[in-house]
């Protein structure tokens, strides 16, 4: 709204109250005055008129103050509350100068009341709307003074007080209307100076408050994730702990049992096979965790590249296809011509695909099928490895992207084995902001599937690259 500050509705309806307490105060107050008034000068005022003025201003303020309250029933808009700021200084400046007018016009000092009212302004409305209200009370105080002049009104002498003709004499009109003007514009002015600075203050500091607000919400939200991961990292300590104890423990045991001398010689060679094959699932749980640890290195996240997934899975395909041929298994690659090319670290390429079709191979049954798939979409590249192995039931499912977890009918087909691939694939395609997913069903086989966008790897010589390669 224009020529109207923008405060709260609560601020707004405390400074009526102000208001509205201040002709309160103002009723008695005008009343003390004319009765000390009358008492130091018998005669000298004229009582029966500032009576009647004093009950005018507490019957309008009355009023007002029960029109404040049917606003608020109503849950009124702020404007209707401005308005009746407006009515309510207006009116209280009316009846000053009519009680000024009966208590001698130029001869009463009390003259500076206006200057509260011009202050109030300032504190509700703009610095221009505070000096409209300087100048109606000029004018209103200079009207008074100039209809007694030209006695257009009657003139109350304060007898024993003051000259009865001083009202009529020209310089002491002027000088006290000069005096007064200049120190209700002076006034308005220096009272909208420091409101506006003060409501500077005030937004400054509301701001701030705000920011403070904000950023403890977000040291809030950041203490909760430290927490979260303090925990993750003590749980990920423990099982860690669990899973490297364990081999240390059973190769520890079967080499005292063949240093004890409790092992025949004719079974000292499977004891030692078995402690070997211990100590190679144990290289083999060391050797992810250090690769789950070289994910979050820096240099490994910078050293990307443009790469042809085709190419990559077919060099993993051709290294892992012994193990689908051991197993007798049909094992089928297909890609999609024409495949955009993807930025992102060779290394990192590699292990998912292993990951990914190595598995499908460990928890297919001899003669099964292992088909792995490369495509795009609208949405970027998609790769899939689908398998007739043993499935994964639906309880397990939400589980198997999880570090170290393994499902029970994994375990018992296949009693080695770390638990941290399916989550090192999911590290792998969540940095580069993909996503990896899996359909199952017990004795049926299994479908994983991810998804790595091309707008997620912004390259300059990208297009570039590609053309030349269509060419």
């Amino acid at each position: 709204m224009a020529g109207i500050l923008h405060i709260s509705e609560k601020e707004l309806r405390g400074r009526i109250d102000q208001i509205i307490r201040f002709g309160w105060l103002t009723a008695p107050g005008a009343l003390f005055v004319v009765l000390v008034a009358n008492r130091l000068l018998p005669g000298g005022v004229p009582l029966p008129s500032l009576l009647g003025t004093i009950a005018g201003l507490a019957a309008g303020n009355a009023l007002i103050s029960l029109y404040c309250r049917h606003l608020d029933s109503l849950r009124a808009p702020q404007k209707r509350y401005f308005s009746l700021a407006h009515i309510q200084i207006v009116l209280n400046m009316v009846f000053l100068t009519v009680f000024l007018h009966f208590m001698g016009g130029l001869e009463t000092p009390f003259f500076f009341f206006y200057l509260v009212y011009v202050v109030l302004a300032s504190t509700l409305f703009p610095s221009t709307t505070s000096f409209a209200y300087a100048g109606l009370a000029v004018c209103l105080y200079h009207s008074l003074l100039i209809f007694e002049w030209l006695e257009i009104i009657p003139h109350y002498n304060l007898a024993g007080f003051r000259n009865p003709v001083r009202f009529q004499q020209p310089i002491h009109v002027f000088v006290t209307g000069f005096a007064m003007t200049i120190t209700t514009f002076a006034t308005a002015y220096f009272a909208s100076s420091i409101v506006v600075r003060l409501r500077e203050r005030e937004r400054e500091l509301t701001e701030t408050n705000l920011f403070c607000e904000t950023r403890g919400k977000e040291l809030v939200r950041l203490n909760h994730r430290l927490q979260e991961m303090d925990k993750a990292r003590s749980q990920f300590i423990r099982l860690v702990t669990h899973e490297l104890r364990a081999p240390v423990a059973a190769i520890q045991s079967y080499l005292k049992l063949i240093l004890d001398g409790y092992v025949p010689p004719d079974r000292e060679r499977e004891i030692i096979q078995r402690a070997e094959q211990r100590a190679l699932d144990q290289l083999a749980l060391i050797g992810d965790l250090l690769y789950v640890a070289r994910l979050d290195e820096p240099e490994a996240k910078a050293n990307v590249e443009a790469l042809d997934l085709a190419v990559v899975l077919g060099e993993v395909s051709n290294l892992i296809r012994g193990q689908a041929e051991s197993k007798a298994l049909a094992f089928s690659v297909e890609i999609a011509p024409d495949l955009p090319l993807l930025e992102a670290n060779l290394e990192h390429m590699k292990q998912l695909w292993t990951n990914l079709i190595s598995n499908a191979i460990k928890y297919t049954m001899r003669g099964g099928v292992v088909a792995v798939s490369l495509s795009s979409n609208t949405e970027g590249i998609v790769g899939t490895v689908q398998d007739t192995g043993i499935g994964i039931s639906p309880e397990d499912l939400p589980r198997i992207f999880e570090q170290f977890y393994r499902a029970d009918n994994a375990k018992a087909t296949e009693r080695h084995g770390t638990g941290l691939g399916l989550s090192i694939a999911k590290r792998i395609v969540e940095t580069y902001g993909g996503k990896i997913w899996a359909e199952s069903e017990i004795g049926k086989g299994s479908i994983f599937s991810f998804l790595l966008p091309i707008r997620f790897f912004p390259h300059p010589l990208l297009n570039r690259i590609e053309q030349w390669r269509k060419e």
